[in-house]
């Protein structure tokens, strides 16, 4: 969101002997240390003025193919690698499966904190453990699934910030050229359009990850030229029978099954419908292409409270006409390095 930030100290770790180094001298309750923020990449924060915090930044690189059979592969990604290079880079390998996740910003080691997903693929369906350092017991430990306890854009990790450094991630991905999952919105028609023109009758996963990119860079404006943090809104999930109901006043409602009879509700249809494209509180305003992405259009000047200030004022509009209470999905950090929420922000 290019909020200027300034940091009392910053530590970037390029491998894990570099941590167990440093933590071995830093004791967490020494009044004179300040408090130990984690940041990856910095694309899903929301950063204040001053951080009094040290902050540690995990850019350890590397992919390590670790087995290999007629149906899947397994790798093991450190945590700087640049995630949606991973993606390509695994595509062009001719190992699928996080194709649908492309284009989305970061580091590796930050996607299972936020349990990223889009276009129906989660993280989680493609992870087999994650190797995380214990900040408090200074421990390394593998945590399985079910260890991170994943949920809707969610982890332990999420749950427990500053807590965990996350060093490495194995995938398991397959190899079967002819497994997609290209069922959301428009990426069928475009996937199946790439296919066409190479004359293949059926898309493939590098098709499908190439129509999610082109449909990305036409929906969601580019960081580097208009400061965003992607998707700002999660889809609020709500019960099927408050679903139902709103279906009879707006037939047009997208929503998606989820477990226990609940449904995913496309937040960003909900901001448009509310008549918010395009709307907010200068200098942060949604964009005119897509409703859910909030946008700061003076860089480096815009505050923490100016963010605080639209959001408030886009949930509210939303909560009046639909009942539904919008989520914001990046984090935000306290001066201390704490995560929550101030008092303007719901």
């Amino acid at each position: 969101m290019a909020l200027a930030c300034i940091a009392d100290s910053v530590v970037t770790v390029t491998d894990e002997a570099q941590l167990d180094a440093f933590m071995a001298n830093y004791d967490v309750k020494a009044e004179h240390n300040k408090p130990i923020f984690v940041l990856s990449g910095g694309s899903n924060v929301l950063l204040p003025a001053h951080l009094k915090a040290t902050v540690l930044c995990p850019i350890m690189r590397g992919i390590h193919l670790t087995a290999q059979t007629d149906g899947y592969v397994d790798i093991e990604v450190m945590a700087g690698e640049n995630w949606h290079d991973l993606v390509t880079y695994t595509v062009a390998q001719g190992w699928y499966g996080l194709e649908n996740l492309a284009l989305i910003p970061g580091l590796t080691g930050a996607a299972p904190v936020q349990n990223i997903g889009a276009y129906g693929v989660q993280l989680e369906d493609y992870l087999q453990f994650v190797r995380a350092y214990h900040l408090p017991t200074k421990t390394w430990h593998h945590l399985s699934v079910a260890d991170c306890e994943f949920g809707y854009r969610d982890s332990l990790f999420k749950r427990a910030p500053n807590t965990w450094l996350i060093s490495c991630v194995r995938f398991r991905l397959h190899t079967d050229v002819s497994k997609v999952l290209a069922s959301y919105g428009d990426v069928q028609a475009v996937a199946q359009r790439y296919a066409e023109q190479q004359q293949r009758q059926q898309a493939n996963p590098a098709d499908v990850m190439q129509a999610i990119i082109d449909i990305r860079q036409q929906k969601l404006p580019d960081p580097k030229q208009l400061p965003n943090c992607g998707s700002f809104f999660q889809n609020p999930i709500i019960p099927q029978s408050q679903f139902a109901a709103l279906q009879k006043s707006y037939p047009a409602i997208v929503g998606y099954p989820m477990p226990d009879a609940m449904i995913k509700v496309a937040a960003g249809w909900l901001i448009e419908q509310a008549g918010l494209k395009g709307d907010g509180i200068a200098p942060i305003v949604t964009h005119q292409q897509q409703a859910l992405v909030l946008t700061n259009h003076t860089p480096h000047q815009a505050t923490q409270d100016d963010v605080a200030a639209a959001q408030q004022y886009i949930a509210d509009v939303v909560y009046e006409k639909f009942a539904i209470q919008l989520s914001r999905e990046p984090v935000w950090v306290n001066p201390d390095g704490s995560i929550g929420y101030d008092e303007h922000v719901v």
